[in-house]
């Protein structure tokens, strides 16, 4: 369950951090007891591993290529470690395309470059949303709305793109593959725009679109997909939980004063043991949290629920020994953990808030829980050389 969290010491990045969605991204090495991290600076990402006493290990720093010899090189917008079944690849996306590494950064894997003969001249062409999804998918936004998808081999570099998913209209700004176990019908894939629209995709030889959330005139910044459940950050402050199979509003929350730059959901708080032989409802769970957290002071409220009616018929859902926590961190110097949870009585999805942490005068840009667990979790912010770690008490 949630507790306290403290501040452990800071790891030393090779250069600071821009203010980029999601710039932030952990791969745990339990076996080595270290832990892999990675955030975005301009043309280049520092990559680097840390002790869990936050000593540093080795460094690597990637760029993106230039658009020619003499060239500068581009602009790195995101990048991410998408974990599939058979092997681990570090993603780089940036303003001429898509770069594939090997975990450790020591090999370039794939490259694919964004055709921008094709896009009008007054419009910035970017990649941006990484995911891996399915047993051998690696997906990728683009500025144009598209999104594509790899083939990603067992090992080797005959990486192909297997299909483009074109619904969306704006610019891709998350993808999040499922978390957890996803309820029949829900799907296993959502991906968010700069218009704040939903797609809920299944994914396989053939990617099925099964749902769309329609945009709120807010950018959608950050996505969780979680048993079914989508837990999606905006540029108000706000955090949206809908119902993945239905597009449904489950819970809303005025999480923070300003902009969400990046959630996180620690997958194993939520851990499936077992399925309820009967739908309709969760099992109660434990009560967390029974006073208001410490971000009580900054107007957030400790439980928020929004009542809807229950679904009319859907699939049994997992039985979770503890609620999933959730992690937020926005322009506001805050980042704040939640715990997710359905009312066992009527259904209703409920968002408690459970601690806050202040990083002062900083505009935070990236925040990962650094365990499945939810035992600690990492913070970048905007021209920070450093990312704060805090584990729970």
């Amino acid at each position: 369950m949630p507790g306290m969290y403290r501040r452990d010491r800071s790891v030393q990045l090779g250069g600071s951090s821009s203010a980029l969605y999601n710039n932030l991204s952990v791969l745990r090495l339990p076996q080595r007891q270290l832990a892999c991290f990675c955030a975005v600076h301009g043309p280049a990402v520092n990559v680097l591993s840390a002790a869990n006493d936050g000593l540093a290990g080795s460094q690597r720093q990637l760029r993106a290529p230039p658009a020619a010899p003499a060239a500068a090189a581009a602009a790195v917008t995101q990048a991410a470690w998408c974990v599939l079944p058979a092997r681990v690849l570090l993603v780089l996306t940036s303003q001429k395309g898509v770069q594939m590494y090997e975990s450790d950064g020591s090999v370039m894997v794939y490259w694919h470059a964004l055709d921008i003969a094709e896009q009008p001249p007054a419009q910035a062409v970017f990649a941006r949303g990484i995911a891996a999804a399915g047993e051998r998918f690696i997906c990728v936004g683009t500025s144009s709305g598209m999104v594509l998808v790899f083939d990603i081999p067992h090992k080797g570099t005959n990486v192909t793109v297997s299909e483009v998913l074109e619904e969306h209209r704006h610019a891709i700004t998350d993808i999040a593959a499922e978390l957890g176990q996803a309820p029949e019908g829900a799907g296993d894939l959502v991906t968010a725009d700069d218009a704040g629209a939903l797609c809920i995709w299944s994914s396989g030889e053939e990617f099925t679109l099964l749902n769309k959330i329609p945009a709120l005139g807010c950018t959608c910044s950050s996505v969780k997909l979680w048993n079914g459940l989508i837990a999606a950050g905006y540029g108000n402050g706000q955090i949206r939980l809908y119902e993945a199979a239905t597009g449904v509003l489950r819970a809303e929350v005025n999480a923070h004063a300003r902009w969400i730059y990046a959630l996180d959901l620690a997958p194993l708080t939520g851990k499936v043991r077992g399925e309820l032989p009967a739908a309709g409802t969760w099992p109660a769970v434990p009560s967390v949290c029974g006073t208001p957290g410490p971000g009580a002071g900054q107007g957030l409220l400790s439980t928020v629920t929004l009542c809807c009616a229950p679904l009319a018929s859907w699939s049994p859902r997992p039985l979770c020994c503890s609620p999933p926590q959730l992690l937020s961190g926005a322009e506001d110097s805050f980042v704040h953990v939640w715990k997710l949870s359905r009312n066992p009585d009527t259904d209703d999805v409920e968002i408690e808030h459970c601690h806050a942490e202040c990083v002062t005068d900083t505009q935070i840009c990236g925040a990962r829980f650094c365990d499945p667990e939810g035992c600690s979790f990492a913070v970048t912010g905007y021209d920070l050389s450093e990312i704060f770690r805090y584990s729970q008490v």
